[in-house]
């Protein structure tokens, strides 16, 4: 709502994502990732991905949990340095190998439709929450929505980067595990550990 209404012909084209490719084109020419429009939508994107989080964690947890509001906060904080970190050691990669043009545009991609997602995902945890439907099937349901997008939003990208990552796969194929899975994966470890 704050969106649509702090930046309306924004918000529009952002809407329009899943059908056309309008936003990015226009977009992306700014290299504005600071702009407020994508501050918010970044504050939207932790928020509702923490919020999914938080459900997943009481789903599969037995335990009753006492101060929930903590563990979500927690846990948007935890989400939150992870997306910032991610975002700060990219530009240094970025600015070290003097590619700040290629890993800008790629990051507003990226971000983009991460952003979009993210809001798939606000809706789809407001519907696990309100639905009288079982919710073990429905959450399943869910992760595997929410990994068809993210595989078609990889696939997008490097459609649209195939020839710049064709010369250069190797260092790509290192991108994704270091930067892109790695971080996931340490997060799941510490998480499951504590």
């Amino acid at each position: 709502m704050l969106g649509k209404a702090l930046f309306h012909n924004r918000f529009e084209d952002f809407t329009s994502l899943a059908t056309s490719g309008k936003f990015l084109m226009i977009k992306s020419r700014e290299h504005k990732l600071l702009f407020g429009f994508n501050v918010l939508m970044l504050t939207v994107h932790i928020l509702s991905v923490s919020l999914f989080v938080f459900l997943t964690f009481r789903l599969f947890t037995s335990q009753t949990l006492e101060n929930q509001g903590s563990l979500l906060l927690r846990i948007i904080t935890a989400y939150g340095f992870i997306v910032l970190l991610k975002f700060t050691v990219e530009k240094i990669i970025a600015n070290v190998f003097d590619i700040d043009e290629i890993i800008d545009t790629y990051i507003f991609q990226k971000q983009t439709y991460l952003n979009f997602i993210s809001l798939i995902i606000f809706g789809l945890s407001l519907f696990l929450v309100y639905s009288d439907i079982p919710r073990l099937p429905l959450f399943y349901l869910i992760i595997v929505l929410i990994i068809i997008a993210l595989s078609y939003t990889l696939y997008t990208i490097i459609n649209k980067n195939l020839r710049l990552i064709s010369r250069f796969w190797f260092y790509f194929i290192l991108y994704i595990c270091a930067l892109e899975i790695a971080p996931y994966v340490i997060l799941y470890k510490l998480i499951t550990k504590y």
